[in-house]
């Protein structure tokens, strides 16, 4: 078993979960050192072989010495970029990382015939108003693009994590602590909320679905007011005097409201387990493989107009933000 972004909140929820079933060996990659090596401490007395790899997920070296030396029979892909401010400011990091670093994995499990490759993906994937969504949305579309090549692939739409790092939820705690207001963007803002347990949940009964490919979509329910959510926080914490909330504004990349599935989209079949399978538009490989080399190229050079150019042929749907449209006119500029 070979499981990418190890040190993440919810690859090492997923790890510490899938040692309960003592696999062969667990082969963990994870770019941040003090993540890996943090893991690694918390695993230590486990009776179960496990390999750390140092390295990213961008790496097309690393991957196929990898697979080559442990021949994985299944992968799950948690490695990402994924705060949607941070990737409206660099959206190389998040094409780099996102969309061509699953193209350099999935191609080197199927390279080396791994059975089945589990790809985290997210509601911002759906039609999506910023890079992070932009790229993973790309990166499911590299999973259509190769299924029926001898490896499954499936992807899993996730909500928000509750409590992941980089969420509202410890930046809400972190404020409540501190004695200070807590900050939402809108009253109406609304987002889909999951627990790190639900989510290793979901994705183990993914990989048990052996009849089926493509995205999953789990039963998430309605999406829920996130202004909700920090008042649950100010009660919870029980601090003797209320912070209050303060308002300020969507952020460039933000939605109103998040979506599990597109217009364009639908579910095949009627539910029968937690995760049900949907039918979403595609590329044909040729056409992906054009995308990602121009992308590629367009990293190289550092030329966001290209890379703008690739991102919005596979997805005429892309809506850049502000952020990213002042960037470019500052590029065209020079």
């Amino acid at each position: 078993m070979f499981i990418t972004g190890a040190g993440g909140w919810i690859g090492s929820a997923l790890t510490h979960a899938v040692t309960k079933f003592k696999p062969e060996r667990i082969v963990l990659l994870e770019a941040a050192e003090r993540s890996l090596y943090e893991l690694e401490l918390s695993l230590r007395c486990l009776p179960v072989p496990i390999s750390y790899v140092l390295g990213s997920v961008s790496d097309p070296v690393l991957l196929a010495e990898t697979f080559r030396s442990f021949r994985p029979e299944l992968v799950y892909h948690a490695a990402a970029f994924k705060h949607v401010p941070m990737m409206e400011q660099n959206p190389f990091a998040a094409i780099e990382n996102n969309a061509i670093g699953t193209s350099f994995l999935t191609q080197a499990a199927l390279d080396h015939g791994t059975e089945q490759l589990i790809l985290v993906s997210t509601d911002k994937a759906v039609e999506p108003v910023s890079m992070m969504g932009a790229s993973k949305r790309l990166a499911e579309l590299i999973l259509l693009a190769r299924m029926g090549m001898g490896t499954r692939m499936k992807s899993i739409r996730l909500g928000n994590v509750f409590g992941s790092s980089g969420s509202i939820v410890p930046l809400f705690r972190k404020q409540i602590e501190a004695g200070e207001p807590v900050t939402v963007t809108d009253p109406d803002v609304r987002r889909y909320f999951v627990t790190r347990e639900d989510a290793v949940t979901l994705l183990l009964i993914a990989a048990s679905m052996e009849n089926s490919q493509g995205i999953l979509v789990p039963e998430l329910g309605e999406p829920v007011l996130v202004r909700a959510v920090a008042e649950f926080l100010i009660a919870e914490a029980s601090t003797g005097s209320e912070p209050g909330i303060i308002f300020t504004q969507l952020r460039p990349g933000d939605k109103m409201c998040e979506a599990l599935l597109s217009g364009r989209e639908s579910y095949t079949a009627s539910p029968d387990s937690p995760l049900r399978a949907i039918a979403s538009p595609a590329l044909p490989a040729q056409a992906l493989d054009e995308i990602l080399q121009q992308l590629q190229q367009a990293y190289r050079e550092r030329s966001l107009q290209r890379l703008l150019a690739a991102v919005m042929r596979a997805l005429p749907e892309y809506q850049p933000s502000t952020v990213i449209k002042a960037a470019l006119a500052a590029e065209t500029a020079l």
